[in-house]
């Protein structure tokens, strides 16, 4: 098992933990040095907080743990591919690399039809985080079934 499958896992069972409560299946967390410094899942719904996404939750985790804004070297990973909303966090928390299972469809901060997340003119002189997806696609994509199936 790769490190990002490993990391991918743990977002899985977070995603398990938001589908049980209710919200959409999503779980993230943020590594950095190989360390998780901060977890999330989608508590949107549990919250009453539109903002809540399970990416927001591990960012706020991980600038709590270290006492920063800036998570600069850190990777996040996601069950599902940032949204716009969440792609505009990652980048002010200048994180330097996205990993994620599967598409948001039209709403992908990365691979929507408004990549703010790897778009490299919309944060001057930052540079955006590398973005990789597809990583345990069909266990992340296997949750939003079930979500799917239950409502």
């Amino acid at each position: 098992m790769t490190p990002d499958e490993h990391h991918m896992r743990r977002c899985i069972a977070l995603a398990r933990l938001a589908l049980d409560s209710g919200d959409v299946p999503v779980g993230a967390l943020v590594v950095r040095d190989d360390v998780v410094i901060g977890e999330g899942y989608e508590r949107t719904r549990q919250r009453l907080d539109p903002a809540a996404h399970a990416e927001v939750e591990a960012l706020r985790a991980a600038c709590a743990t270290l006492g920063t804004l800036d998570l600069t070297g850190a990777t996040l990973y996601t069950t599902v591919e940032p949204c716009v909303l969440c792609a505009y966090a990652v980048r002010q928390a200048r994180i330097q690399r996205v990993v994620y299972g599967v598409k948001a469809g039209s709403l992908g901060g990365a691979t929507g039809p408004f990549p703010l997340l790897t778009d490299a003119a919309a944060f001057a002189g930052r540079e955006p985080p590398t973005v990789e997806g597809g990583v345990l696609a069909a266990e992340c994509e296997a949750l939003l079934a079930e979500r799917r199936s239950s409502v």
